[in-house]
C-alpha cells in the first residue's frame, strides 16, 4: 500500500482533505479490495476524527435482530447513556411482535416482585420481562442468573431484557452470557433544544424572542462541553433548571444562574460574552442571527416554535457554537479513542499470547526500561532556594508534586515486577497497572496523581524534570532584572511580551533584556506572521508554532495577583470573536 501511496500522492493528498472522506471513493481502486472492516482500519489510520462516521455507515442498532440473536437463556442487557431509554423502543417492538412486555424497576425492596414476575414468565407464561437499572440491585443479579441457567424447563417465547448504568460490581458472569448494547441520545440543537413552554404566554413583543435565545443559549452551553477545553475550561453540568429560572438577562446569565456554576475566570469571561453578544437590540431586528441559518424565527404558537426546531440541522457545524470547524476534529478523534479504549478494555485478559512473549513479560520488561530512565529522586537541601520570595515558594511547590509523582511511578514499577514474579500479590491497582501499560494506556492512579501536572505521560515525566531546572535559571535572571533597576521590587513586577517575527533557528544572540520564549502553541486560531496577528485557522491545522515571543519585566507599582502571565496577541476583529473561538497558547499539544 506504501507503494500505491506514493504513486499516487495528489489523488490520496485530494482524498484526505475532503471534508468527509469516509464517503468518498478510495484512490487506487482500494473500495474494490477493502470490505467494510479493512475500510474503518484505514480510516482509523488516516483520520482518526473521522471513525465514528465511518462506524455510522456500518450496522446501526435493530433490536428486532438484537432479539432474534438472543433466545430464552441469553439476557439482553443495554448500558444506560445520560438522556436515553430504551424502556420504549422495547414495549412498542413487543406490541408490533404481539409480545407482552411486563417490567419492574429495580431499586430498594423490588427484588421480591422481580421474583415473582420471572417466576410467572420464565417457566409459564413466556413473553418479555424487563428490569430497569439493575445497578439499584447488585445483589439480585447472582440469583437472576442462576434462574436464568438452572431453571430446568425456560418457556420459549420468554426473553430476558436489563437495563444498567455502568458498574464495576455488576457480575461479570452475567454479562459475558448476554447481548450488550447501548444507544447513546440524539445530539446536537435539534435534539437538545428545550422551550420553557410555562414562560411562553407572557404577553410582550420582545419576550418571545429573548425566551428563544435563552433555549439556544442553553443548548449552546451544553453542546460546547463535548469539545474538551475549547469548549469549556471545566466541564460544568449545566441542566434545565438553569434554563427555567433566569430573568434578569444579561447579569442572570453571565454571573448568576448559568455563573453560578462557573468556578474559571475565563469560563465567566465565555459566558458574559455570549450574553454581550446575543443578547442586545439586535437580536429584535430581522437580520439577527446566532449563526448563519440559525434564527429567530417569527411564530406565533408554541407549536410552530416546535415545527421550526425540527427543521434545524441534524448536523451543528461548531462554528454555531463559536468555534472554528477545526473544533470537530479534536472531538470526533476523542471520541473515536474513547470508544477504542473502551473496546479494548473489555478484551480478554489472557496471561499468554500463543507461544509468544507473555503479556506479563512484556510489560515487566517495560517496567525495567522506564525505571532505567526515571530520574532520581530530588534532595531537598540541593533545591533549596534560599529565603520565602513569592517565586521561590512556587517552584519549591511544583517540585514537591514531582517528587510525589517520581515516588508513585517508581513504586508502581518496582511492585508491579514484583507481583508478575510472585514475590507479593497482585493488588486492584497493580493489575490496573499491568493491563494499562500492556495497551500503551496511563495507569489510573498516575493520572489521578498527575492531574495537576496535566497528566503528562511517562516521557513528559523526564521533559518536566528538565522544565524545572530552566525555571531555576530564569528565577535568577529576574532577581538580576530588579537587582539592575533600582527600587524595583521582585514581587511587583509584571511579565509584558512582544511577539517577534523569528522563529527558533533565526535566533542567533539573546535579547538585551528579557528573555525569548519559544514552543509555544496556538490552538483555536492561527498567525499572519508578517502583519504579526491572528487569522482563522487553517482547514485541518488544529495548532499552530508560535514565532519567538519576547517576555520582559516591568515594575507595575502594585502587587501582581496573576500567576500565570497573559500574552497579548493583535487582531482586527473583536476580541468577542476569539474569545468564543477559544484561542489559547498551549506549552505542549500531546
Amino acid at each position: 500500500m506504501v507503494f500505491q501511496i506514493t504513486r499516487n500522492e495528489k489523488h490520496w493528498k485530494s482524498w484526505f482533505d475532503k471534508e468527509a472522506p469516509e464517503e468518498e471513493v478510495l484512490p487506487s481502486s482500494y473500495d474494490q479490495a477493502l470490505d467494510c472492516f479493512r475500510r474503518l482500519l484505514l480510516i482509523r489510520c488516516w483520520c482518526p476524527d473521522r471513525t465514528i462516521a465511518q462506524v455510522k455507515n456500518g450496522a446501526i442498532l435493530d433490536l428486532e435482530k438484537t432479539w432474534e440473536e438472543a433466545d430464552p437463556r441469553t439476557p439482553v442487557i443495554c448500558f444506560l447513556s445520560m438522556g436515553s431509554d430504551p424502556t420504549d423502543s422495547i414495549i412498542a417492538l413487543g406490541k408490533r411482535l404481539k409480545i407482552e412486555t411486563r417490567y419492574v424497576s429495580m431499586g430498594q425492596g423490588q427484588e421480591v416482585h422481580a421474583r415473582k414476575l420471572l417466576n410467572i414468565l420464565v417457566v409459564f407464561q413466556g413473553g418479555w420481562a424487563l428490569l430497569q437499572n439493575c445497578h439499584l440491585g447488585l445483589d439480585f443479579m447472582d440469583e437472576l442468573m442462576d434462574i436464568v441457567t438452572d431453571t430446568e424447563f425456560v418457556h420459549d417465547s420468554f426473553r430476558l431484557w436489563i437495563t444498567t448504568e455502568v458498574h464495576k460490581h455488576f457480575p461479570i458472569t452475567l454479562l459475558q452470557m448476554s447481548i450488550k448494547f447501548t444507544n447513546e441520545p440524539p445530539q446536537g440543537l435539534k435534539a437538545g433544544s428545550t422551550l420553557c413552554q410555562k414562560f411562553y404566554f407572557i404577553n410582550m413583543s420582545q419576550w418571545k424572542p429573548m425566551l428563544y435565545g435563552v433555549a439556544f443559549l442553553h443548548s449552546t452551553v451544553q453542546e460546547r462541553r463535548k469539545y474538551g477545553p475549547l469548549g469549556w475550561n471545566i466541564p460544568y453540568e449545566f441542566n434545565q433548571a438553569d434554563l427555567n429560572v433566569k430573568f434578569d438577562f444579561r447579569y442572570m446569565i453571565g454571573e448568576i444562574q448559568y455563573g453560578g456554576r462557573v468556578t474559571d475566570d475565563y469560563d465567566k469571561r465565555l459566558l458574559n460574552t455570549f450574553a454581550k453578544v446575543w443578547f442586545s437590540e439586535e437580536m429584535f431586528g430581522p437580520s439577527f442571527n446566532f449563526y448563519q441559518g440559525y434564527s429567530i424565527p417569527k411564530c406565533t404558537n408554541v407549536e410552530q416554535y416546535l415545527t421550526y426546531i425540527q427543521g434545524l440541522p441534524s448536523y451543528d457545524t461548531p462554528e454555531v457554537f463559536g468555534l472554528h470547524p477545526n473544533a470537530d476534529i479534536t472531538y470526533q478523534s476523542k471520541l473515536a479513542k474513547d470508544v477504542l479504549d473502551t473496546i479494548l478494555s473489555i478484551q480478554p485478559k489472557d496471561s499468554s499470547s500463543g507461544g509468544g512473549e507473555t503479556r506479563e513479560a512484556i510489560v515487566s520488561r517495560l517496567a525495567d526500561d522506564m525505571l532505567e530512565k526515571l530520574p532520581p529522586d530530588y534532595v531537598p537541601f540541593e533545591v533549596c532556594m534560599g529565603p520565602f520570595h513569592p517565586m521561590n515558594i512556587f517552584l519549591r511547590q511544583e517540585i514537591d508534586r514531582m517528587q510525589r509523582v517520581i515516588v508513585l511511578v517508581r513504586n508502581t514499577l518496582t511492585d508491579l515486577k514484583l507481583a508478575i514474579d510472585g514475590t507479593i500479590i497482585m493488588s486492584e491497582n497493580l493489575r490496573d497497572a499491568l493491563d494499562c501499560m500492556y495497551d500503551a494506556r496511563i495507569p489510573t492512579r498516575w493520572k489521578k496523581v498527575c492531574f495537576t501536572l496535566l497528566q503528562f505521560l511517562f516521557f513528559s515525566l523526564l521533559y518536566v524534570h528538565s522544565f524545572c531546572i530552566i525555571i531555576i535559571l530564569y528565577i535568577y535572571s529576574e532577581w538580576e532584572i530588579t537587582r539592575a533597576n533600582k527600587g524595583w521590587a521582585l514581587d511587583r513586577m509584571v511579565l509584558c511580551n512582544e511577539v517577534t517575527k523569528w522563529m527558533k533557528d533565526d535566533i542567533t544572540q539573546a535579547p538585551v533584556e528579557g528573555v525569548y520564549v519559544y514552543g509555544l502553541y496556538l490552538e483555536g486560531a492561527g498567525w499572519d506572521r508578517r502583519n504579526c496577528k491572528l487569522i482563522d485557522s487553517k482547514t485541518k491545522v488544529l495548532f499552530e508554532m508560535m514565532p519567538v515571543i519576547r517576555m520582559y519585566a516591568e515594575n507595575n507599582g502594585e502587587t501582581d495577583l496573576n500567576y500565570i502571565a497573559a500574552v497579548d496577541l493583535k487582531t482586527t476583529l473583536p476580541p468577542e470573536y476569539w474569545i468564543l473561538r477559544g484561542v489559547a497558547l498551549l506549552c505542549d499539544v500531546k
